[in-house]
């Protein structure tokens, strides 16, 4: 019997599902900085660093064994593209929360992927009860073009916000700008107000 939890996004109950400017699509596309990264799970660790008491590193088969939860959710990319109910399966970044003693002062966190990739996120985003840490989408396991062995998924915010890759967070106390951010996009990334670039009404909210 299956003890994994259904969590429905927030967003799948609205009437107009597409953000402004937004397009369907069917497919999940593969879009990525860069090369897909050759990852080998006997080494593969995941780590919860920074401002916390107590430091985690996991192996990938302790990762494995935490709870699971289902979520499904859409997904809207900042080139244009959306697509609804997928269903994504792996850990709630709630159970974060349990591994590691976070201090009081943090508002933020920086989530670490494979080839030095960065993504901010506010304490608040990042605990939404429909955020996780997916390793399966649809029914199967993520492909290496889709991030596997892990990727975060954050349903409310534009994708590049849902790194692949995953190897560790980062709890923050101020504010700092990832990857994509440094480059020009915007701070947050709510595809309902089409926070897609820093010249974006609202940057750095």
């Amino acid at each position: 019997m299956s003890h994994e939890s259904l969590i429905q996004s927030p967003d799948t109950q609205r009437k107009n599902r597409i953000p402004p400017n937004q397009r369907l699509t069917e497919k999940l596309p593969v879009l990525h900085f860069g090369a897909v990264p050759s990852i080998d799970i006997s080494n593969w660790t995941f780590r919860i660093f920074g401002k916390v008491r107590k430091e985690v590193e996991l192996h990938y088969q302790e990762f494995m064994s935490l709870p699971r939860v289902k979520i499904l959710s859409d997904v809207h990319c900042v080139t244009g593209w959306s697509r609804l109910d997928n269903l994504w399966k792996g850990v709630s970044t709630f159970v974060l929360r349990q591994l590691a003693d976070i201090d009081a002062s943090v508002r933020f966190v920086m989530v670490h992927a494979a080839g030095g990739y960065t993504t901010n996120l506010s304490l608040r985003d990042f605990f939404e009860t429909d955020v996780l840490f997916a390793t399966e989408c649809d029914g199967e396991v993520l492909t290496p073009d889709h991030g596997h062995p892990l990727r975060l998924v954050v349903p409310k915010l534009y994708f590049w916000k849902s790194p692949k890759w995953v190897t560790g967070v980062e709890f923050m106390e101020d504010d700092r700008p990832g990857f994509w951010e440094s480059a020009g996009y915007h701070n947050r990334g709510d595809p309902w107000k089409e926070e897609r670039y820093r010249s974006s009404p609202g940057w750095g909210i």
